[in-house]
């Protein structure tokens, strides 16, 4: 049992939770699968002794995954944003959720074939976005809202006031 104070719980429909944590652990480093527990009661959901839920962690933050059926579903008003450093880490983990049953959205979002909503977004995005010069922010800003898989040297670019080769 996790003794983190406070952990996120993430509802799947009903046996997706393990699947779910065994594909996010091996795409994200200091990431793990932990403990799974049986459902110690006939539920609304589940039977006495059916996967209720499994403990996970993904980049250090610990998760619940609980096989909670269809009544609930994902949607955009949570997200996972995970911050990238470069060109091929950004990539790696867009086009991992994306094949892998997932689909694209705008502006480095994406979601899993589980519904989840993830921004992969590159920290050169976030640099760009504050920077004090709000015309170089919103240069920025303006290029990422034309993407769906952010593009590090367009952001670039128009951070600095280029235009594309």
């Amino acid at each position: 049992m996790t003794t983190d104070k406070l952990v996120t719980c993430v509802w799947f429909d009903l046996g997706q939770a393990r699947e779910a944590a065994t594909f996010y652990a091996g795409l994200f480093p200091d990431s793990h699968v932990g403990a799974v527990q049986a459902s110690p009661a006939d539920n609304p959901s589940m039977a006495q002794g059916e996967e209720l839920t499994v403990e996970f962690t993904v980049l250090g933050q610990p998760f619940l995954g609980l096989n909670g059926g269809p009544n609930f579903v994902p949607n955009e008003a949570v997200s996972f944003m995970v911050l990238t450093d470069d060109q091929a880490e950004t990539d790696r983990y867009w086009d991992a959720i994306v094949g892998n049953g997932g689909a694209e959205s705008a502006c480095g979002w994406c979601k899993d074939r589980w519904g989840f909503s993830w921004q992969i977004t590159p920290r050169v995005l976030m640099a760009a976005m504050a920077d004090p010069d709000r015309a170089a922010a919103k240069r920025a800003m303006e290029a990422m809202m034309t993407m769906h898989k952010i593009d590090v040297a367009a952001i670039e670019r128009a951070w600095r006031g280029e235009t594309a080769a």
